[in-house]
């Protein structure tokens, strides 16, 4: 059998569905074999592209997206989407080509040592030598890319290795059991908790993975114990629940870390040290109890007391059954917090004053959207907005990276949300810097004919440093720029483009882009000019009352 015929035979044994792609000349092989096979070939615009959806398919269906480029600079072009995945636990599998191994007549035209490069932004890298390992190869990969903590793997296949003859064979794919917490660590757990006075359950990104949501709605509703989510640990537990306190945006000085400060024990379900501190830990401070599926990273502001390794799922259903609802918990001052956030994350709601506040279009997409549809981010200062103040329903609902925090890669992940759930509403909110790193894409989500709206965040520069700018007390210097005409340019690619000129109008755009299918942009203006004073001043001045 030809080398790439059994490449692609390999990953249709592994039950892959798409492959995004940018190709090359070495990657014909591969291309040709994979003309005939059943996984569908996508066509994309860039390689980030490429490679942030196929991150984006692993996020949503824990099995690994498979994306595919060139050497040279069609790999370096992986490099963020393969840190995007590796960062923020969604398998993968990049598969790049490179020129001849045994013989080449084009020297170092364009050669990179790719596989050494990958190595500090995957789990798994490799070139492949010789046809015979390729369905080892593969099964490796996809082994290691889903065991937790899941991430990002490399293969190279060079071009002459590609055209070789060789042995038929693919291996059976064999799945893993994840151990069960010691017993000893769950009684540990439990003892802390009985002992403590006002316990506190953060929900991270780790519990989002995992189909954790009966076990922890269990775990809240049995102990009446209050709980707070980090970013990409939202919607794990319907946010409208009596004990839900809010989604650390901030790293400080929000209300949601009034809380935490009363507390006097944190159970940490999910959350590691990769994704953006919920909180800073002392060594005289609150204990904390690390529920993972591995230990702990020790950090200087995570330094947890106790380890509980194993499936989340199954330690926290064991820690259901243990614990015991205890008379002297004290949560007076977190029903006090819950409060305090409804009031203040409602207080701009209906404020129809446009440019649109930030938070008033939260308000209007949480209103018009059902619980099981889904909105995508970039990375802007909106991504607080949305965390803070956006109310999900259910898992996955609201998809954001608060591990590398790329810009450009909320377009990618829209198209990819709608091709997995093409009977939900999808809406990619993307600031006007971050679409334009990968705008081209739309082109893409035309040609596969998705129902998509794309909100863009208007408003002529880079929003989040221009925040932080203000806040260090620094001049407004060098972070404005021009747009393109957003309406004429989605047109030119066959999308429909929009703007709204007042509330009203946008509300019905929007009802017009849910209801229409078509490939939709919307141009939206924002006013930021409340950021410094709700964000840096306002929250502090309000949590130091508490």
């Amino acid at each position: 059998m030809k080398a790439s015929d059994l490449f692609v035979k390999a990953l249709e044994n592994e039950g892959v569905e798409y492959i995004f792609a940018l190709p090359g000349e070495e990657n014909l092989d591969l291309l040709q074999s994979l003309k005939n096979s059943s996984i569908k070939f996508i066509l994309t615009r860039h390689e980030q592209g490429a490679g942030f959806m196929a991150a984006t398919y692993g996020r949503l269906t824990g099995k690994p997206g498979v994306c595919l480029s060139t050497l040279g600079p069609g790999a370096t072009n992986l490099m963020t989407p393969a840190a995007y995945a590796q960062l923020g636990a969604m398998p993968m599998l990049m598969i790049t080509g490179q020129k001849p191994i045994k013989k080449s007549k084009q020297a170092r035209f364009q050669i990179i040592d790719v596989v050494d490069m990958m190595q500090s932004v995957t789990k798994y890298t490799k070139q492949i030598v010789n046809g015979n390992h390729i369905a080892s190869s593969i099964r490796e990969a996809f082994r290691i890319a889903i065991e937790e903590r899941p991430g990002a793997v490399h293969l190279e296949l060079p071009e002459d290795i590609a055209q070789e003859d060789c042995e038929s064979h693919v291996f059976d794919v064999v799945g893993h059991i994840i151990p069960k917490a010691d017993e000893v660590a769950l009684d540990l757990a439990v003892d802390m908790i009985h002992q403590s006075k006002k316990p506190l359950l953060l929900i991270g990104a780790g519990a989002n993975r995992k189909v954790t949501c009966e076990a922890l709605r269990k775990f809240v509703d049995e102990t009446g114990i209050y709980f707070f989510t980090t970013q990409m640990g939202k919607g794990v537990i319907d946010e409208r629940h009596p004990q839900y306190l809010g989604t650390a945006a901030l790293s400080s000085n929000d209300f949601v870390h009034a809380a935490i400060e009363d507390s006097d024990l944190i159970i940490n379900i999910g959350h590691d040290v990769i994704e953006k501190p919920p909180f800073f830990m002392k060594p005289e401070g609150k204990k904390v109890i690390h529920v993972n599926f591995s230990p702990a990273e020790v950090d200087p502001v995570y330094f947890p007391q106790l380890n509980v390794v194993g499936d989340i799922t199954g330690s926290v259903f064991k820690l259901v059954e243990k614990i015991q609802k205890q008379k002297d918990w004290d949560f007076a001052y977190f029903k006090k917090v819950k409060i305090e956030v409804g009031e203040h994350l409602s207080t701009y709601f209906h404020d129809e004053r446009f440019p649109m506040l930030p938070q008033r279009l939260v308000y209007l997409l949480r209103e018009r959207l059902d619980s099981k549809d889904i909105i995508t981010l970039d990375n802007g200062v909106y991504k607080i907005w949305f965390a803070r103040n956006y109310t999900c329903y259910q898992p996955n609902t609201l998809i954001l990276d608060n591990a590398l925090a790329s810009m450009g890669a909320g377009l990618s992940s829209g198209m990819m949300a709608k091709m997995l759930n093409p009977d939900k509403n999808v809406i990619a909110v993307c600031g006007d810097g971050g679409f334009m790193m990968n705008s081209q894409e739309i082109e893409t989500a035309v040609r596969l004919g998705l129902h998509l709206t794309v909100i863009i965040i208007n408003d002529r520069g880079y929003g989040m440093i221009k925040w932080k700018q203000e806040d260090m007390g620094f001049d407004d210097f060098g972070l404005d720029y021009n747009n393109p005409d957003f309406v004429k340019y989605a047109e030119s690619y066959g999308a429909k483009g929009h703007r709204p000129n007042n509330d009203a109008d946008f509300q019905e755009i929007l009802e017009h882009c849910l209801t229409i299918p078509s490939v939709h942009l919307i141009d939206l203006p924002i006013d930021y000019s409340l950021n410094h004073a709700i964000l840096n001043v306002m929250l502090k001045e309000k949590t130091e009352k508490l």
